[in-house]
This record gives structure tokens, sequence and C-alpha cells, in this order.
């Protein structure tokens, strides 16, 4: 079977870990050309030995909350590939700002509009005239959160930004179908990244037993979210465009049900030893 992204460019927000990093690395596997854009240089030289220069992929210093830098970042792009064939919107953080919304202040919700929301537009819109230059079309994938489609308290803004992205979606989509340019966008559910470790909230007894909530038994994989991106970003996903992946184990569509040690489903909830310390309130 040919390489799914042969000959093709993609740029990776976010790229040098988790969902990113992954992301990055199955892309390269599968033939594409990727530039990962991150804010961490460790994170970006640790990167640098797994997607060599010598195999066309780069990688850049960028914060992608910056417009002065997103815009250098293009440029550059554009010097050294020409176009660009997908864009993956990987960037998002709660940035430990978890507090109820009337505690929260201008600049808490601004910083979380600013690397939630904010970015994905000024990336997309620095990467259209890239896009368009792609000889067979090109693809925009977000990746937006279970927690926009799902109340989660305490974190209200992040919840508004993450749905947003699905209007985002929707709307430009429709801008760029004319341009043969696919955006679509994912909703990973708890996936197991250097941002989040579910081992530091869950009780041990308990986290081996994640279906009591993740029908399908366990936490995200960074795997699990770069393979619905490379679905999305690939040809196989030719007459898909302004839609969302709920890459969640079936989470949301339980929908607050959940299964017992015993397998039975109840809507009333069974763990009592687990909780996220940072979300409750006094």
């Amino acid at each position: 079977m040919d390489a799914m992204l042969a000959g093709k460019t993609a740029l990776v927000t976010g790229g040098a870990g988790g969902i990113g990093l992954a992301t990055a690395a199955l892309f390269a596997s599968q033939g594409a050309r990727v530039i990962v854009a991150d804010s961490d240089p460790t994170a970006i030289r640790a990167a640098q030995e797994k997607l060599p220069a010598e195999a066309g992929h780069s990688c850049h210093l960028c914060d992608v909350t910056v417009s002065e830098q997103v815009t250098n970042l293009f440029a550059q792009v554009e010097a050294r590939y020409g176009s660009l064939d997908i864009l993956v919107n990987n960037v998002g953080d709660f940035l430990g700002l978890v507090k109820p919304l009337e505690n929260m202040t201008d600049d808490d919700i601004d910083r979380l509009f600013s690397v939630n929301l904010r970015q994905v537009m000024i990336c997309s819109r620095e990467a259209i005239p890239l896009l368009r230059k792609a000889p067979e079309g090109a693809a925009i994938v977000s990746i937006s959160s279970i927690e926009g489609y799902r109340g989660m308290p305490n974190i209200t803004p992040y919840g508004a930004y993450k749905l947003g992205i699905e209007g985002f979606t929707k709307s430009l989509a429709l801008e760029l179908a004319p341009d043969r340019i696919r955006v679509n966008a994912i909703a990973p559910e708890t996936t197991e990244t250097e941002q989040v470790n579910p081992r530091e909230w869950i009780a041990p007894e308990d986290y081996n037993r994640p279906n009591h909530w993740v029908p399908l038994g366990r936490f995200g994989k960074p795997g699990d979210t770069a393979g619905c991106a490379l679905f999305l970003a690939s040809e196989m996903a030719a007459w898909v465009t302004g839609t969302v992946i709920h890459c969640d184990g079936g989470a949301l569509a339980a929908a607050g049900w959940y299964q017992t040690p015993e397998g039975h489903w109840t809507n009333t909830p069974i763990v009592d030893r687990s909780a996220i310390p940072s979300l409750r309130v006094d």
C-alpha cells in the first residue's frame, strides 16, 4: 500500500510533544514532509532527532499565540516549501486555570482564548494562501476537546473556546470549499500526555478500570488522535469537510452512564475514591 501522504507537506503546531508529536511522526511515516512548530526549545530539540532535516522535515521555535511569530513561521514555510498541503492546529491548554467563572480575571479569560481559539484562527488565516497553492487540494485539521461537548465545572472559558472550534470549522469549511481546502476537527477524550496524567487524580484501583466512564475501557493515547488526523488529512477523507470526529472511546455516547465492576450499567456515579482535586469546590 502506498504511503497515504506521499509528497505532501504538513505543518503541525505544538508538534514537539503529546498528540502533536504523535501526529507529526505518523505523518512522516506516511511520506509527508513535516514542519513542527512549538514553543518549547527542549521539546523542539528532541523532535529534531525524530524528524531529521535531511528527510525534508523542519522544526521551528514559535509561540502561536503571538501573531508576529506566526507570520514569520509561514514566511519561512513559503520560502522553503513553496506551498502547504496540510495544517494541523494542535495547540491548546487549560493553563491550570481551574476556578469558578466569577473568579476568572479578564487576563485569565484572554489567555485561555488566545491559546485555545484565537491561535487556531490566526494560524489558519496565515496558512490559507499556501494551502491554496497545493496542487491536489488541501486540509486543515484542528484539535478541539471533548470538554467542548459536555459541561466541565470551573473551567467554563476553556469549554466555550473548544466548542468554538466547531463553529469555526463549519464556517471556514464553506469559505474554502471552492478552493478544495477541507476543514475538519477532532475532539479527543482524556488522552495521556505530558500535559495530562490521569494517574495523578485517579485512585490506582480505578485507573486500571477506566471502563467506568470510557466504554472502550481505556484512556486515550496520542496515537488515537493522530490516526484520526491522518484520515482527515488524507484522500480517504476527500469528501469530508466541516465536521468534528469525537475520538473519545464512546464517552460522549455514554452521556453520564457508567459500567459497574459486575458489568451492569447505571447513571448513578459509582466511583467514590477518585476526583480531580483542582475541580473541587469547598
